[in-house]
């Protein structure tokens, strides 16, 4: 079985729909114990105004701190969300490894994430992206709203192919499918990626599900049956987007890592660390967060 990959988005998709800012030193040392846990990239956070996102006002501080050899001690690649040109700039600034960039299908969805229609959002992204690779960094572009829109509904998926073969004329071949409302369900999953692949079989695909309703894990398996190799998870499953109509979590890191060691997969992350840090996570914003694994421990 070929190994996967796994993004940690929680320092960011997690943390960005809460009222309660978490601490600098918090997060620090949040992001310290996810670095011991094995995952293999970890996004640290989006330069994004913070008067929208007040929650994200410290990403420069955090890549600031981790740009430094002493404070990180692992090989894990810290990657970053920018949505214009001026994230981007701050991002090159303090020392981002991997940027992350996207638009939504939705065009609903996308004025009220970005301002921007669909298309203009399109061309600014690449633009931006391009950029990026020409500065030798790591660029994964995303669709976002792939599978469905809180606001709209049905996305048709020639919308979203239409994305992707913009991106991939380009040149730019790190492409996540991010399932914004939750929508997605797994033969859906599996029929999009089949058509990507007719595409350009090369293309490296990521996914990017909400538990909305219940069926994240089983998104990701298929999209895992079906060729899929990185997969976007925060860990005690925080998190949401807050400008779709219900912002609910993404798939749980150690859920996720579970159900993928129950099939001889990744073994080598340390489920006990992502555990402890979910339940700091608990304690922190004093309630019960969604991990299932937070609530029953792992099956020895």
């Amino acid at each position: 079985m070929e190994k996967i990959i796994i993004h940690e988005v929680g320092m960011r998709d997690g943390l960005q729909v809460e009222q309660q800012t978490v601490p600098t030193d918090k997060k620090i040392e949040w992001i310290k114990s996810l670095m011991q846990t094995g995952v293999d990239i970890i996004q640290v956070g989006s330069f994004v105004h913070p008067v929208k996102v007040p929650t994200m006002a410290d990403t420069d501080k955090l890549f600031e701190y981790f740009s430094k050899p002493e404070n990180k001690t692992t090989n894990t690649v810290l990657s970053g969300l920018v949505l214009n040109e001026k994230g981007l700039e701050r991002g090159m600034g303090v020392g981002v490894e991997m940027f992350c960039m996207g638009v939504s299908a939705s065009e609903t969805h996308s004025k009220k994430n970005t301002g921007m229609t669909t298309e203009e959002a399109l061309v600014r992204i690449i633009a931006m992206a391009k950029n990026a690779l020409a500065a030798g960094k790591s660029v994964q572009v995303s669709v976002q709203s792939a599978f469905g829109c809180g606001f709209e509904g049905v996305v048709p998926k020639e919308r979203v192919i239409s994305i992707i073969e913009k991106y991939l004329e380009n040149g730019i071949e790190f492409i996540s499918l991010a399932d914004t409302a939750g929508h997605a369900f797994p033969s859906q999953v599996e029929e999009l990626i089949a058509s990507i692949y007719k595409i350009n079989p090369n293309v490296k695909l990521a996914c990017h599900f909400h538990d909305t309703y219940g069926l994240g894990i089983a998104n990701c398996y298929s999209a895992y049956k079906n060729g899929v190799k990185y997969f976007e998870s925060a860990f005690a499953g925080l998190g949401g987007c807050p400008f779709t109509a219900k912002a609910s979590g993404n798939v749980c890191t150690e859920d996720m890592v579970n159900m993928f060691n129950r099939i001889g997969i990744r073994k080598d992350i340390n489920l006990e660390t992502l555990i402890s840090v979910g339940k700091e996570a608990e304690e922190f914003f004093g309630r019960e967060l969604p991990g299932k694994l937070l609530k029953v421990g792992i099956l020895k």
